[in-house]
């Protein structure tokens, strides 16, 4: 589905990460892992076209796709910080906008997406709150909603940025559930986390950027010890502390 060739990202031709490879396959998810500031979202922005490469190539492999290579339908969840929960909208119109993408001037959402938006709201457990208005809405709620939103979009390409950072561990495990079976009907997603179990439990493949470059591979021989150490992910103090639970863990 996609390809990414020694890519440089950064502003104003100063790069914070060059050198950055990965792909991406059909069923497959990819975890991005980052201390703050190591390019995780830029990466994000210009996977989504808002922000060009500074070097290198990006190739989706995608018959859909615009004329510049890029597809014509990815689903994205930025973070909840970045959201105006003030906005006057229902939940059951936030979730509708999915099935924005499409419609013309004189067109309206038809029988096969209202019953989408149906099943998105029924799916996240939004159906009995459909006409709240998101100020009303929890941190967890306002997350389902927008999970709901990309199962209306149905994109073959779903990025997903820390999703789980604002939410309770119950709210999290249904949200898993809902990307398992994303993984499970072929789609590729592509998830900004921080937490590591989480990668080791959900990601195939793992990107982790820091000190200006990156590493890609399987999630089991990327998330080591001097890995995580060498990109400034973790202190050689926090290293020092998780191999010692690590070891009272198997003892």
């Amino acid at each position: 589905m996609l390809n990414v060739h020694q890519i440089a990202l950064g502003y104003n031709g100063t790069p914070l990460i060059e050198g950055c490879s990965f792909s991406l396959e059909q069923g497959q998810v990819c975890a991005v892992i980052g201390h703050n500031g190591s390019g995780k979202s830029t990466l994000m922005r210009t996977l989504l076209g808002i922000q060009p490469p500074l070097a290198g190539r990006i190739d989706w492999h995608d018959p859909a796709s615009a004329p510049k290579g890029q597809p014509r339908n990815i689903a994205y969840l930025g973070q909840s910080a970045d959201l105006d929960h003030q906005f006057p909208m229902r939940v059951k119109d936030a979730v509708a906008m999915g099935a924005w993408k499409g419609l013309g001037f004189w067109t309206g959402i038809d029988q096969a997406k209202a019953d989408r938006i149906d099943y998105a709201l029924t799916r996240t457990g939004l159906a009995e709150m459909a006409d709240l208005p998101l100020y009303a809405c929890s941190a967890g709620q306002l997350q389902r909603c927008f999970f709901a939103r990309a199962i209306v979009q149905d994109a073959p390409v779903i990025l997903l940025d820390e999703p789980f950072s604002t939410i309770d561990q119950s709210t999290e495990a249904k949200l898993v559930e809902i990307i398992r079976e994303w993984r499970a009907e072929g789609r590729g997603l592509i998830i900004v986390l921080h937490d590591l179990s989480a990668v080791m439990g959900l990601a195939d493949t793992c990107l982790l950027l820091g000190d200006g470059r990156a590493s890609f591979g399987q999630a089991d021989d990327v998330i080591t010890i001097d890995n995580l150490i060498a990109h400034h992910y973790l202190s050689e103090t926090q290293a020092e502390w998780l191999t010692l639970l690590q070891q009272k863990g198997a003892s």
